[in-house]
């Protein structure tokens, strides 16, 4: 009976070192696969447009001999200004800054104050030249601008992204061919971002206007980056 048992632990012990040694790990052979091949591009998407709002500086600078005297006239020419701006169809008018400072002779010995006012106002760009001669006329002496700008720039911006989209997968399309591979999903996407920036492209320009106002186009551009598995 003492060999019977012996036998019998002898035999589970071989059975162990079997499951031990011999026999394969199924479940650390179904963890073990390779990675998801990927490719990242980039790509820029454009979109062009003639903007259509126009926004502008106007100001009245005045020199009095003193401060107070400086302010209360340059209120008064301002309030001029501002009044023949509104009239114009100027729209998002907004101060911009307000200064008061003295000014001297060669000898530094102060000679009087300049008081300065400046607002910024918005436009179409057909009513730009207008804004601008009836600011002069009101008495402004300092006018700048215009800045352009299109009234539908996130609409343009997504339009761009689309097309950044559309370039991004047709360059990963040449490089997975050329590799002998194809397209996957996309498991990323980074946004660039861009601002819009002037083409300088002439379009038509208004011959009644005394200051001429030419608009050409501005080009919205997007920028992003795409990662695409490979099959």
């Amino acid at each position: 009976m003492k060999r019977l048992v012996l036998l019998v632990a002898a035999g589970l012990t071989v059975v162990a070192l079997a499951g031990a040694v011999g026999l394969p790990d199924l479940a650390g052979a179904q963890d073990a696969g390779p990675a998801d091949d990927t490719i990242t591009v980039s790509g820029i998407g454009s979109v062009k447009a003639v903007p259509d709002e126009a926004q502008m500086s106007f100001g009245v600078e005045t020199r009095r001999p003193t401060a107070k005297a400086a302010v209360e006239v340059n209120a008064d020419a301002m309030r001029k200004v501002i009044n023949a701006l509104r009239q114009a169809g100027a729209r998002e008018i907004t101060t911009q800054w307000v200064t008061v400072y003295p000014f001297s002779r060669g000898d530094g010995t102060i000679e009087g104050y300049s008081a300065s006012n400046s607002v910024s106002a918005v436009s179409d760009v057909e009513d730009a030249a207008g804004l601008i001669d009836a600011a002069a006329e009101a008495g402004a002496n300092q006018i700048s601008g215009p800045g352009m700008s299109s009234s539908n720039a996130e609409a343009l911006y997504r339009q761009a992204l689309a097309k950044a989209v559309a370039e991004a997968r047709a360059r990963a399309e040449v490089l997975a061919k050329a590799a002998g591979r194809s397209l996957g999903e996309i498991t990323a996407i980074v946004e660039g971002g861009a601002q819009p920036v002037p083409v300088y492209r002439a379009t038509a320009e208004s011959a009644a206007a005394s200051t001429p106002i030419v608009p050409g186009q501005q080009e919205t551009i997007a920028t992003i980056s795409v990662t695409f598995t490979l099959r």
